[in-house]
């Protein structure tokens, strides 16, 4: 298998569980406290790393590999992890992967004093990318969406990210929140160009059932929606719109490109030379590795895996009791043949302001579904590429379904993640 070129890092903390929420994460006294598991966590984590750099290195079979061009530590809070937690991690990861010298480190913070972590720390330690979770600017939006932090705290850590010299500082937001306005979003879009960061990712919120989408269970890389958290969701879900979730769409857009932040992908806006790198691999199907529970990999072509979610079983195999030798914990694979790796190929690259290559487009697995794009002035031809229109930024979605083949649904789930 090819070898990977960028390594994701899944830390499954939280100080609370924010009830929009389907990534991995445990909270309360797991967190942090006498009870908290994060150090039991840590030295699985090396544990796993370990094995999966043995097995790499198998694969292989001694040839030189690349280093890697990217490290991205998710969560959850990463920024629950002390500075010599992370640099130490770091250290392991240079040894048994290899790390390019100009290689992005990323990791995520909370904005929230109690859980932004040691930022000048992390720098010292190598990060040079720093993804904060704001997701709104408004304290009765952030009140909805049960966030810990205030405008005034964001503004905090990006000053502190300031001074801490990252290369690069990003926001996370999300619109269509229950009770939002065009008036609100328009509030918190200015509010974030006035903090002159690097990046802004903006995402619609979404409020799944990952349980009906099987993604839960013993191999899933999901955990099942608490009760509460799914009360909430059915309470609130009547409050979206998708009519003025596109209004708000096209308000960032033009917003953010205004002010020089270039939409280079559908939710993703940047400063020259301030893009995501790491996600850039996940874009264009090269092929990256990952670690923690729910993490997933990908060899750049037809198969794809990940641990499943469970931290207790996680724990259980990588630091087992009584001498027993570590394994590597269950989870799932999913082989992707040839047309849904088209259909990926495809899908993936018109999320990117660039598009897609004339060959590809004209591949019969993609074609008629282009077409019909194309007649509906979705996309466009531009030289020797075919790229999504204005409109059908807004309308991506139903390009997208018609270039899946039948039964794809989850590849192109897993894809677009």
């Amino acid at each position: 298998m090819p070898p990977p070129v960028a390594l994701y890092i899944h830390v499954p903390f939280c100080i609370s569980i924010c009830p929009y929420c389907d990534f991995v994460v445990y909270a309360g006294r797991e967190a942090r406290g006498e009870r908290s598991r994060l150090t039991a966590f840590l030295a699985a984590l090396h544990v796993e790393l370990d094995l999966r750099a043995d097995l790499l290195a198998t694969q292989s079979a001694g040839q030189p590999r690349p280093p890697l061009r990217s490290v991205y530590l998710g969560g959850g809070t990463p920024s629950l992890l002390s500075a010599p937690q992370v640099a130490d991690l770091l250290d392991h990861v240079a040894r048994r992967y290899g790390m390019a010298a100009d290689a992005e480190v990323t990791i995520e913070v909370n904005p929230g004093p109690a859980d932004r972590g040691d930022l000048r720390g992390y720098r010292a330690a190598g990060v040079g990318r720093v993804s904060i979770g704001v997701q709104s600017l408004q304290a009765s939006e952030l009140r909805t969406l049960g966030r810990r932090h205030s405008a005034a705290d964001v503004a905090a850590t990006v000053d502190l990210a300031r001074a801490a010299a990252f290369d690069s500082v990003s926001i996370d937001l999300l619109y269509d929140i229950p009770g939002q306005t065009l008036e609100t979003w328009s509030a918190t879009l200015h509010m974030a160009l006035g903090l002159a960061v690097d990046h802004v990712s903006a995402y619609a919120l979404a409020l799944d059932d990952p349980a009906a989408e099987g993604l839960t269970g013993i191999l899933g890389d999901h955990r099942p929606v608490r009760a509460g958290a799914r009360a909430w969701r059915d309470r609130v879900r009547p409050g979206q719109d998708e009519d003025r979730a596109a209004e708000m769409y096209e308000l960032a857009s033009d917003r953010l490109e205004g002010a020089g932040l270039a939409g280079y992908e559908l939710s993703n806006w940047a400063l020259a030379g301030h893009e995501s790198r790491h996600n850039l691999v996940y874009w264009q199907r090269e092929p990256y590795a990952g670690l923690g529970p729910g993490a997933h990999a990908f060899d750049g072509a037809g198969r794809r895996t990940w641990t499943a979610a469970s931290l207790a079983d996680y724990l259980s195999v990588l630091t087992p009791a009584h001498r027993v030798a570590a394994s590597l914990p269950v989870g799932g694979v999913e082989l992707i043949d040839d047309s849904a790796a088209v259909a990926e190929a495809a899908i993936l690259g018109l999320r990117l302001r660039q598009g897609i290559p004339v060959e590809l487009a004209r591949h019969p697995g993609v074609s008629a579904g282009l077409a019909w794009g194309m007649s509906h002035g979705l996309l466009e031809p531009v030289l020797t590429r075919v790229r999504l229109t204005p409109r059908g930024r807004l309308l991506a979605d139903e390009v997208f379904a018609r270039l899946l083949p039948a039964g794809a649904t989850a590849s192109y789930r897993e894809a677009a993640a």
